[in-house]
This record gives structure tokens, C-alpha cells and sequence, in this order.
């Protein structure tokens, strides 16, 4: 459960980074996600982001939304600052929190679900305003905590657990961040931390608006065959969608 914290001893030996903190001090609670939920390995990666960047976690304020993907602050950077918001409000209370103290690294987390359905328009409007902020998406092309209906961002005839084929055009989040003026705009796989783990220290130390998409399989109602968000069917295909020359 949430509430169950990880021990606080660390073997001595554990190396530091130049603040002085080892990578379990970026940790949270102990995951309640499905075990290989792509969203773990995010997690994961903003850990070791976080770490190789000697950020202090105090100085990190993370926001979330609501679904699977909004859980998952509680398990990455314990000692810093949180808040979990209702469904697709996540960039608004974070354009207040920005307003009120600037000098905070803001990192707001979100699913395909909050941010491509109910939360579309307080995207659009994150990335139009420029809000300075890391923005990930956890995109699982499904609603994780209810069952498993198609997301907005489900591809076109992609098909579900039980067989229905998607009969709804995607709503394309990096495409829309990019047509908004968004600075930073990213796609990556949650299978792939040696893209994943570059990109993130990337949108961190970007000023304004930075946008990752990560393709995030869920692991009980979208990692079939048929399913365009499964791991098999994203690693197939990750070196013709994701992979693109970095430029500083």
C-alpha cells in the first residue's frame, strides 16, 4: 500500500552525489502499480535524473492529476514538495504555484486520460502560456482505473483486451504541443531508460514549457496483441517513432 514507506538505512557505501545525497533519497513509498506497470520505470527515471543533476528534492515541487499515472509522485522524490489535484486541473494549480514562488523546479505528471480528455484545454493552454514547467505523460492509450476503455490518444484500430477495435482518430499530444509554440516537445518509451533517463535531465535544466509524451504500456488492459501501446508492438516500432538526434 501508499503508506508503506521504504527504510530509511542506507548502506553506508551507497555513493553521493555532489549535494550529498544517494539515489534512494530520491525515492518514495513503495509502489501499488500493477508489477511491470510502465509507469514504475518513469518513475525510475526521474529518480536517476534527478540524481545525476544533484538536485535537492526540497527544491522540487510535483503535481499530478487523477488515474494510474497521478499515483505515481507518491513513489519518486519523498522529500520533496506534492500536490494531487482533480481530474485535468494539474497545469492550472501548477500556473499558481509557479506564480506564487518562481524559484521552485516544477514537475507535473499526468496521464493520457487527464491530460488528452478532461484536461485538454488546461494543456493547450500550459503549453500556449509557456508555463515553465516539465510536463510527462504517462500514455498508455487506456484508462487504467476503470477498466480499460480507450483513451483519446488510442490509435486508430488499435484493438482492446476483450477485442473492440478502436473506430476514433488519436488525439496526437506532441503534435498539439508543438503546433501550440511548446519549446521542448519529446516522445519516449517507458522500456527504454537509456532514452528516457537523457531526455528528462534535457527537459529539466530547458526553461519554459517542456513536454515528454512517454508511451507507457499498461500491463493488464493494453499489452496484448492487437494493441499498438504493448510492449511488444512499441519495441518493434520505438527506432521509427522515438528516435531522433538530440540538439542542446
Amino acid at each position: 500500500m501508499t503508506y508503506i514507506a521504504k527504510p530509511r538505512l542506507h548502506h553506508p557505501s551507497l555513493t553521493r552525489n555532489k549535494v550529498g545525497y544517494t539515489r534512494r533519497d530520491y525515492e518514495g513509498k513503495v509502489s501499488t502499480l500493477c508489477a511491470g506497470c510502465g509507469h514504475d520505470s518513469i518513475s525510475a527515471a526521474i529518480i536517476q535524473a534527478c540524481w545525476e543533476l544533484d538536485i535537492e528534492p526540497h527544491r522540487v515541487a510535483k503535481l499530478s492529476g487523477i488515474g494510474c499515472s497521478s499515483k505515481t509522485p507518491d513513489y519518486f522524490l519523498g522529500a520533496s514538495h506534492g500536490f494531487n489535484t482533480v481530474h485535468g486541473r494539474m497545469p492550472s494549480v501548477l500556473t499558481g504555484a509557479n506564480l506564487a514562488n518562481r524559484d521552485l523546479l516544477y514537475l507535473g505528471v499526468s496521464g493520457d486520460g487527464d491530460s488528452a480528455s478532461i484536461g485538454l484545454g488546461q494543456f493547450a493552454h500550459a503549453m500556449r502560456r509557456n508555463v515553465n514547467m516539465v510536463y510527462i505523460v504517462e500514455n498508455n492509450g487506456v484508462y487504467g482505473l476503470t477498466k480499460g476503455q480507450f483513451s483519446a490518444t488510442a490509435d486508430k484500430g488499435s484493438q482492446s483486451k476483450k477485442g473492440v477495435v478502436n473506430a476514433d482518430s488519436p488525439v496526437d499530444l506532441v503534435g498539439l504541443a508543438m503546433q501550440l509554440g511548446a519549446s521542448f516537445v519529446a516522445r519516449s518509451f517507458s522500456g527504454d531508460k537509456a532514452q528516457m533517463v537523457p531526455l528528462i535531465k534535457a527537459a529539466i535544466g530547458h526553461g519554459g514549457a517542456a513536454f515528454i509524451d512517454i508511451i507507457s504500456p499498461c500491463v493488464t488492459f493494453n499489452n496484448h496483441a492487437g494493441s499498438t501501446r504493448s510492449y511488444d508492438w512499441v519495441r518493434e516500432h520505438n527506432e521509427a517513432v522515438s528516435r531522433i538526434d538530440f540538439i542542446t
